[in-house]
Formats: C-alpha cells, sequence, structure tokens
C-alpha cells in the first residue's frame, strides 16, 4: 500500500516499499493565513548535518564553497547549496534562522536555540572525530547542552539575546538525528550487523525525548530516515548487486532496512506517548517524500534523483568518495576540485548525501501541510503560518 498524503489525515501507513503518491495535493492546498501568530515562540533543534545551521563549523572552522552558493552565496554552515527544511520551518512560524548554540559570535536565541552539529549520532561514538569522522557531539551531549542553555535562561534576570523563562512549555522540539548510526558503520560490517544495535537508537531518541520533557518540553516532531539506498553517494560505496537495484535505481536492501527502523522508531513514539499523555510526541514520515523525490523528481519540478549536484567523476551518481564537494586533492597526478553543477535547482541530491535546497523545500512544503504527520497534528491550527520564499 501506498503512503497516503491526507490532508486532514487521520490515516497514514509510515513506510512503503512502493512509490508514494504525488505530492503536488499537499503543495496546492497549503494556504498560509495573512498574520502572523504562532501558539510556539521557539524552536530546539537536535540533529546531525540534516538540519545543522552552523554548529560543527564553528566548533571546526571552516567550512569550503560552494556550500551555501544558491541562497547565502556563501558558506552558511549548512550542508546543502542554501536553506534547509529547519530553516523553512523557522521561516513559516514567524522566526529567524536558528542561531547555533556552538556559535559564539552573532547568535540570537529568542526564538530558540540549534543543537545539531553535522555527523552527530544518537548512541555515543566509541572514537575520536580526527579517526572516525564522527562528531563528538551526540544526541547526549546535545540534550545536555540543552539543560544548560534552560539553566542559564533561568538563572538571569534578563538578556537581550535569551529567551523568556516561560518559553520551554511553548516551544517545538525537533529531533532529526539517527543517520550516522544507521550508515557510519554500513561499508564495514553490513547491515544485519548494524540492524543488531538501531533497537539502541529508537530507545535512546525515547529517552532523550522523555528528559527533554522533564525540563518542560511538551511537543515533539522526531523525523524518520531517509531512503539511504537513493543516496549517490552510497550508490556508489556500499557493496550491492544489480539485482538489488529498483526500477528507479535504489539499492533494496538498505531502503528496507531502513524501513523496518523507521518501523521501531514510530513503535517506540507510541511507547512515549503512552507514558507523556499531556505530550505531543509527533513521528514525521519525511522518508515518504524523500523517497518521492528520489523515485520520480521530474513529477516535482526537478531533474535529478540519484545524481549529485556537487561532486567529482561525472556519471550516472556524480560522487568520488576520494573527493567530497567543495575539496581539492591530487588524483592520478593531477590537482582536481568537487566542483558544483550550474544548476542546483533542479537535483534532489546536492553532495551525494544531503539534500539540495529545492528538495528541502519542497519536503517542508508537505510538512506544513500535516499530511505526514501520525498521530494527526495541525501545525496550521496552531500557526499562521507564513508562505515559505
Amino acid at each position: 500500500m501506498g503512503v497516503l498524503f491526507r490532508i486532514e489525515g487521520t490515516t497514514m501507513p509510515h513506510t512503503s516499499r512502493t512509490s508514494a503518491t504525488s505530492l503536488l495535493l499537499p503543495l496546492l492546498l497549503f494556504l498560509p493565513r495573512a498574520d502572523a501568530g504562532c501558539h510556539f515562540r521557539a524552536i530546539f533543534n537536535f540533529g546531525d548535518s540534516n538540519s545543522d545551521t552552523g554548529g560543527f563549523w564553528a566548533a571546526f572552522p571552516a567550512q569550503p564553497a560552494p556550500f551555501g552558493m544558491t541562497f547565502f552565496h556563501r558558506p552558511q554552515g549548512r550542508a546543502s547549496d542554501g536553506r534547509l527544511v529547519i530553516d523553512f520551518l523557522a521561516q513559516a512560524m514567524g522566526f529567524p534562522f536558528l542561531s547555533p548554540y556552538l556559535q559564539a559570535i552573532g547568535s540570537k536565541f529568542q526564538h530558540g536555540a540549534n543543537f545539531a552539529t553535522l555527523a552527530s549520532t544518537v548512541l555515543m561514538p566509541n572514537s575520536s572525530l580526527f579517526v572516525t569522522g564522527i562528531s563528538p557531539f551526540y544526541l547526549g551531549v546535545q540534550i545536555s547542552q540543552m539543560k544548560e542553555f534552560r539553566d542559564r535562561v533561568l538563572g538571569v534576570r534578563s538578556h537581550a539575546n535569551l529567551p523568556p523563562k516561560d518559553i520551554f512549555g511553548e516551544a517545538l522540539f525537533t529531533l532529526d538525528i539517527g543517520q550516522n548510526d544507521f550508515t557510519s558503520n554500513l561499508a564495514s560490517i553490513g547491515i544485519r550487523r548494524v540492524q543488531l544495535y538501531l533497537p539502541q537508537v529508537a530507545d535512546q531518541i525515547g529517552r532523550s525525548i522523555k528528559e527533554l520533557y522533564e525540563i518542560g518540553g511538551r511537543t515533539f516532531f522526531v523525523f524518520n530516515l531517509a531512503p539511504i539506498g537513493c543516496f549517490p553517494a552510497f550508490l556508489k560505496e556500499l557493496p550491492h548487486t544489480n539485482s538489488d537495484l529498483d526500477e528507479y535505481g535504489c539499492m533494496l536492501s538498505y531502503n528496507n532496512a531502513v524501513e523496518d527502523y523507521n518501523r521501531l522508531l514510530n513503535q517506540t513514539l507510541h511507547q512515549i506517548r503512552v507514558q507523556l499523555k499531556d505530550a505531543s510526541v509527533v513521528y514525521v514520515d519525511t522518508h515518504s517524500v524523500k523517497l518521492e523525490l528520489y523515485r520520480h523528481p521530474k513529477s516535482h519540478g526537478l531533474l535529478y534523483g540519484t545524481r549529485a549536484c556537487c561532486g567529482y567523476g561525472g556519471g550516472d551518481y556524480n560522487f568520488d568518495p576520494r573527493l567530497y564537494c567543495g575539496n581539492t586533492k591530487d588524483i592520478n597526478g593531477r590537482s582536481v576540485t568537487a566542483m558544483a553543477c550550474s544548476d542546483p535547482q533542479n537535483y534532489v541530491s546536492w553532495d551525494g548525501i544531503h539534500a539540495s535546497e529545492a528538495s528541502n523545500k519542497l519536503l517542508t512544503s508537505v510538512i506544513l501541510n500535516g499530511s505526514i504527520f501520525y498521530p494527526p497534528f495541525s501545525l496550521s491550527d496552531l500557526c499562521n503560518l507564513k508562505p515559505i520564499g
């Protein structure tokens, strides 16, 4: 059964191994209201590179061009050519872009903070960033940072760059993390061994929600995992055979494993709802939208699904694991650079792993529509949503 995008949806199959229905209906029916009031007064985000607005690069500068080329026209700490879903969500709710918690200069936290960092995991990493590339700012650290932030807010009389003391019960808490737990060891240990510890990942996300609940959080959006079997980088790097590719060129075995995890995550969140009866814990099925974009890019105004805009090597995927977007290296006796395409607005994938601004915008439009929330949650009833430009 295909994923159903329903406007007032009370029923939504959360993972599907067949194609999603068209995104056009939710896009057409998302009609933002004219005024800008919102029940939520802030957003606090936890995550990895899919929602990091500059935290990693504040700690480990500096991000190279051409990141940020589309909207910011220079690197802005985001793993994309432009804005991320969290940027569009903040914009729609009438907030400025979220400042990274780790950024000392220029940050303003009146409307929330972003604790996400590139390469973060849910589980504690067992090695150094400089060995494995995994961020030290895993979810447990991000939650601790949030608690410290709250203590600082409650401990000062007032501060121009901090939110009011009563903000936490009227904030939206978003969690978009887990992809690196899934992918960082895939090539070395394989799907089956990765699946052995995924229950710990889902369980830790549940525990984190309860910790945030204890400090005042009452509304949580938890994003599921993307169909990594369609990522250009993994199509190039991960072992597979042609028989493992579906009709859209995505790896079935890896996508099926992601869907198994997503079901587990959804079940975990159901258990959390039973325990936290006065909280809204919402499973956000971004997976189905991303899968649709990878499978049918041209149906949604894009051209390329499983090909990276910024990369090296050309071919079907334009990705070479020896040379990531924006980097320069000697390969086969000559200096080469992984450069960006001239039309990132036509790509689902920015750099082989991360989404382009164009696909982030399409995904956010469906999120704002409310059709991929389980249980049903009407954000538009709580916020007079602004159009995202």
